[in-house]
């Protein structure tokens, strides 16, 4: 039987491995939509940015929470994370279950919701399901649920809590460190913008740096010490 979750509900979990798959209807004017986890300390932050599983860092360190990737099903598109709960390190209180929406607001993403699957059992019904329903509609980010220790085992918790500043806003809140200086070094010189001649250099601003990789990473660099890229 699916729970049908509420914002603020939880659901204890029997299974040791869970899959939680985000969807949304595709269309028109619909940005692309990518799932995030976090792997929080008793303190509520990463304890480093390692703990941050995303696009270009899909698997933890530990082998524990990694990124299944996306899928095209009957009712839309999907990407999904996946947790060994077992495993993950007695380290980690929480995992927070992200999505986020290349910098387009979340009011432009029909029929959000999050599922949550006993990965061990093929074919079966969901666990959860939590129908997300941005409180504002200019959310560019949102901690969609979070997966939490509750004595021996664990839960999971329906939240829907968004954030206007996107993916590094969010990230940034729960200690990941962001690396300002790769992206302030790819701006082009002033002196290479055209500008027209009777309006001086220093009267533009700077401009914001267009990120190469393709939509979806863009929304912020990691330190050198960071993890590596490898692309989307």
């Amino acid at each position: 039987m699916t729970h049908a979750m509420l914002k603020g509900s939880n659901v204890p979990l029997e299974a040791t491995t869970v899959r939680a798959v985000l969807r949304w209807t595709p269309g028109q004017g619909v940005p692309d939509v990518d799932v995030s986890a976090l792997l929080l300390g008793p303190d509520g932050r990463v304890r480093s940015d390692e703990d941050f599983v995303f696009y270009n860092q899909p698997r933890h360190p530990s082998g524990t929470v990694w990124r299944l990737g996306k899928k095209r099903v009957a009712e839309g598109l999907t990407d999904t994370i996946q947790s060994e709960l077992t495993g993950v390190e007695p380290g980690v209180s929480r995992i927070l279950l992200v999505a986020s929406a290349d910098g387009v607001a979340f009011d432009q993403v029909p029929a959000l919701c999050i599922l949550l699957y006993d990965a061990g059992a093929a074919d079966a019904e969901p666990l959860a399901r939590f129908d997300i329903k941005p409180e504002t509609g200019a959310e560019t980010a949102l901690i969609c649920g979070e997966l939490y220790r509750r004595g021996e085992g664990w839960k999971f918790r329906a939240l829907g809590e968004g954030y206007s500043n996107g993916l590094e806003g969010l990230a940034t809140d729960f200690g990941i460190s962001v690396d300002e200086s790769e992206a302030a070094a790819e701006e082009p010189p002033t002196s290479a913008l055209p500008l027209p001649p009777e309006v001086p250099a220093y009267g533009y601003p700077q401009p914001v740096p267009v990120p190469a990789a393709s939509a979806g990473d863009g929304y912020f660099r990691m330190p050198p010490q960071g993890p590596q890229f490898i692309g989307r």
